[in-house]
């Protein structure tokens, strides 16, 4: 699996991900991660829609919460054809529960534990940490990655008004 170095830190420290550089314009890779029910979701499990896919470390971090719950708030400005994920190799379970107490609810958690397909195909897996770095992809109806940010410091918020004039962009 290919390498990558000098594009992310964690706290300050250099990390390595694992997997292939994606840029804007490239199709979308599939991949297969499960929902808080365990059921299969794959990348055509969203076709026709506007995906905003929020890859972070663990849910149950200060950093990953503030950013799902934030996606959240905008996500309820967003029309109905944009769909808000955010996947992590946090199990199902720990997902659902973190949902409930955090009040999510326009935001999809998907788990990527079981194959770590997504982290694979999308190049966000930390090496040193066996977990996905803090990424978002942006990717149209037509499954073309439209926008791509990697938060270089892991333990930092992603710019969401640039994610946001991608997404607003596309509509």
């Amino acid at each position: 699996m290919q390498e990558r170095s000098g594009i992310i830190t964690f706290k300050g420290n250099p990390f390595t991900l694992l997997g292939p550089e994606l840029k804007a314009g490239d199709k979308a890779p599939d991949f297969k991660v499960v929902d808080n029910g365990l059921a299969a979701v794959t990348l055509a499990s969203y076709s026709g829609k506007i995906k905003v896919i929020s890859a972070v470390p663990s849910l149950d971090t200060p950093v990953c919460d503030t950013e799902t719950r934030r996606f959240n708030q905008e996500a309820a400005t967003l029309p109905e054809n944009v769909a808000v994920l955010t996947i992590s190799l946090d199990l199902p379970f720990a997902q659902k529960r973190w949902c409930g107490a955090a009040g999510i609810d326009r935001v999809t958690t998907l788990s990527d534990y079981q194959e770590r397909s997504f982290a694979a195909a999308y190049g966000v897996l930390i090496k040193e940490l066996k977990l996905l770095s803090r990424s978002i992809f942006v990717i149209d109806a037509t499954d073309t990655i439209r926008y791509i940010q990697h938060v270089p410091e892991v333990t930092s918020e992603p710019d969401y008004a640039a994610v946001l004039a991608a997404v607003r962009g596309l509509l």
